[in-house]
């Protein structure tokens, strides 16, 4: 049996806040490098280039990619010999989420949905937790701007839409986003279970490193498919034209039942952020 204890856990949440909306991953860079080599539109090239300099500039004077520093979204798995001690698990969080914001001088952006008074201090994070095998305790913080947010549907769709009208939906919800989620976008998607297992799924898509191969030959095949489709709207970095409007389309999925097909869409800005650790 492994102890963790909650003053460790509101440490390492801290400390990820403050990562996670100041230093953007390798593959998310490599991939802005990528698309910028390929392409063809002059202002979607500067537009491209603004975004590297930012990146760089961020990580080397510790300030944040964006000021839209969003809502702190925290993915745990938890594995089923571990022994959490000291304070309620979410209160850790919480007071790590707090720290992080407070000390890396990040945006307080949470605010009650019908008085719309500013909590101020970023809390409470949206916590999602998985009890996997073994000891492992792994935390991954995404910091989700709502630009991008806004812009992501589900829809929960009869059998009968079948795959092209889940692919439609998908290319037309990004058409309609247009420049608004700070395009070149990662498009996550989640096809299948119930109306929050996919909505689930499709955020969770995001974090998957950009590059990367779905493991899943067919939905492998239809990531790319969309991909072009996506690419081929013209929409273009920022939404000023060229060819790249995504950086990549991830899918996740899951059995769903026989009378419905839910299709989840949460579309991510071009500043890809999450950071994790293990403990």
């Amino acid at each position: 049996m492994k102890t963790i204890l909650t003053d460790d856990i509101t440490k390492v949440v801290r400390n990820l806040c403050i990562q996670a909306c100041t230093i953007l991953g390798e593959d998310v860079v490599r991939q802005l490098k990528k698309t910028l080599e390929a392409e063809e539109s002059l202002t979607g090239r500067m537009a491209l280039e603004k975004m590297i300099q930012n990146a760089e500039i961020a990580a080397k004077e510790g300030i944040p990619l964006c000021q839209d520093t969003g809502m702190a979204v925290v993915f745990l798995e938890i594995g089923q010999d571990v022994h959490i001690a000291g304070d309620s698990l979410q209160d850790a969080i919480n007071e790590g989420v707090r720290q992080g914001y407070r000390d890396g001088f990040l945006r307080k952006s949470t605010l009650d949905p019908i008085t719309r008074v500013n909590l101020g201090d970023n809390t409470p994070a949206v916590i999602h937790v998985e009890i996997v095998a073994g000891d492992k305790f792994k935390i991954t913080l995404a910091p989700k701007g709502f630009g991008s947010e806004n812009m992501s549907r589900v829809m929960m769709f009869p059998p009968s839409a079948g795959i092209e009208g889940a692919k439609d939906f998908i290319v037309q919800r990004v058409i309609e986003s247009g420049g608004n989620p700070c395009p070149p976008i990662v498009v996550g998607v989640g096809l299948g279970g119930t109306f929050e297992k996919s909505a689930f799924m499709a955020k969770k898509a995001l974090l998957r490193p950009l590059g990367s191969q779905n493991p899943d030959p067919t939905l492998d095949a239809l990531e790319k498919e969309l991909l072009k489709k996506i690419n081929a709207t013209g929409i273009g970095p920022m939404g000023l034209g060229g060819k790249t409007t995504a950086l990549a389309v991830h899918i996740n999925s899951y059995p769903t039942h026989i009378a419905s097909l839910p299709v989840a869409v949460n579309i991510q800005c071009h500043s890809c952020r999450h950071a994790e650790a293990e403990l």
